[in-house]
């Protein structure tokens, strides 16, 4: 169901009936929580500015009063130049384009008879990842009906693909496992079948060797360096690895944290900075620069009351989100950072998210040293490292959060108002990864029932076509109007 933004000039303009899911909060308690919201950092005021109708258009429509305007209003007052700039501005274009909402759906892409663990689009939209516990990992053509271009079998797999990665030109892919192997793959080969080392070439690189001696453990996350010549990883070893694929060997080891290393993601394009988290409960900053020399994070950042299952960075180099088993995603701002945990020891003991539900009294429990900037809560975190996101730049100016969750749902939470503003629901069991396409008002939702699914903005419950030309009713003759 839709819920009340509580900002009015944001509100997407969808009818209730797009989503089916209720919550259990009243309108009475999401107002309280609004209010109580604290937006009084600087991250919530650069994300209205990205996501709201600039200043000369509201001072050539309203006389500067902020008023919700509609997106008709919106193009007929760029006709009319009331803005002065005889265009849209990026602020409008994604005040525009983030009303659109991909809660329509869903509509199958696949369906397999294992879980799926993780997908994501690529950076362009073009390609489509998913990563399945029987091995199988399919590369979808977006642009061409989601046909699959290239049907992979992981080699040595143990467990599940526990992460994938796309090199930044897109020409290769890395798969991970419960093993210190990771495997490369030429996405752009002419075989569609990826058998390893039968019919494609699956390079085996092992993280396992360093000065310390050989470990067997498992990788829960791996990212291409932005250059594409490096790759970072977090293992069950409480460790972050560095391996040079240029040289074809492992650089670095860093015994990061006190338990596993369950995500990593670079800060920025730079590359220089890494945000890792734990089942330490800790999000920490590393500077690679300081990687061989000093071997020690840039700073801590404590506020999770349980494990971190995921962390996504907004891009600009200070701000971060990340899923907690404490049922939460949290926003970050590094410049919060201290030299040293804040310890404090959770009155919560012998809970273990993979088979027990959180105890509701632990969800009113707040860590005394809580040092992120907003907290999101609704969804559930349990049984895997469910995945968290910010929207989309181009297309919604990173209004949202979105997350998986054990509920079988998707959630997207407003970042400035903290509201609840759709909950996507149509899986059979946990979805544990989500991905919204970079510039088109399309979602996609990966889940434990097999499914890949997609949603979208539709005008009505037909199923839209996909072509070049029309993506959930929205064609490419709107995108031109708002944009150009």
């Amino acid at each position: 169901m839709l819920n009340g933004m509580g900002y009015n000039m944001s509100k997407p303009e969808l009818d209730p009936s797009m989503c089916t899911r209720s919550t259990d909060d009243g309108a009475s308690s999401r107002q309280k929580h609004q209010r109580s919201f604290d937006i009084d950092h600087d991250i919530f005021h650069l994300t209205r500015l990205r996501s709201e109708p600039s200043e000369s258009t509201l001072t050539g429509m309203y006389g500067g009063r902020k008023a919700p305007i509609s997106t008709v209003k919106m193009l007929a007052g760029r006709e009319v130049n009331c803005s002065g700039r005889g265009r849209f501005s990026s602020a409008d274009s994604t005040h525009v384009l983030g009303r659109y909402l991909p809660v329509k759906g869903p509509w199958p892409v696949d369906q397999m008879d294992t879980r799926a663990y993780v997908s994501q689009f690529s950076s362009d939209g073009s390609l489509f990842i998913a990563g399945f516990q029987g091995s199988h990992i399919r590369i979808y053509d977006v642009d061409n009906g989601w046909k699959v271009q290239k049907d992979i079998l992981a080699r040595s797999l143990r467990w599940t693909i526990t992460d994938t990665s796309l090199s930044p030109d897109q020409r290769f892919l890395v798969y991970a496992s419960m093993s210190p192997i990771v495997h490369i793959v030429n996405v752009g080969s002419a075989v569609r079948e990826s058998y390893a080392n039968v019919t494609d070439i699956h390079d085996g690189l092992d993280f396992s060797v360093h000065e310390e001696g050989v470990f067997s453990f498992g990788i829960f996350s791996v990212k291409f360096s932005t250059d594409g010549r490096e790759l970072v990883a977090g293992t069950s070893d409480d460790s972050i690895y560095v391996f040079d694929l240029e040289a074809n060997k492992l650089t670095s080891r860093i015994p990061a944290h006190m338990y596993d290393v369950n995500t990593v993601t670079f800060a920025d394009e730079t590359g220089n900075i890494i945000y890792s988290g734990s089942d330490d409960n800790l999000c920490k900053v590393w500077d690679r620069r300081c990687f061989i020399s000093k071997g020690k994070a840039a700073g801590v950042l404590t506020g999770h009351l349980e494990g971190i299952t995921f962390i996504d960075s907004r891009g600009d180099g200070r701000h971060f989100i990340s899923n907690g088993k404490d049922q939460t995603t949290k926003l970050w701002d590094i410049r919060k950072i201290s030299s040293s945990p804040k310890s404090f020891r959770s009155p919560i003991s012998g809970w273990d998210y993979r088979s027990m539900e959180y105890p509701p009294e632990a969800k009113q429990i707040k860590h005394p040293c809580d040092q992120s900037l907003a907290t999101y809560r609704g969804h559930s975190v349990l049984r895997t490292l469910i995945r968290c996101y910010f929207s989309p730049a181009y297309s919604t100016g990173q209004r949202y959060i979105y997350t998986g969750s054990h509920d079988n749902c998707v959630y997207i939470y407003d970042v400035v108002t903290g509201a609840q503003v759709a909950c996507l629901d149509g899986h059979d069991s946990t979805v544990r990864d989500c991905s919204w396409h970079p510039y088109y008002p399309m979602f996609v939702s990966s889940s434990w029932d097999g499914m890949i699914a997609r949603w979208e903005f539709s005008g009505n419950d037909a199923v839209p076509v996909l072509t070049r030309r029309s993506w959930g009713g929205i064609d490419d003759r709107m995108f031109r109007a708002i944009y150009l």
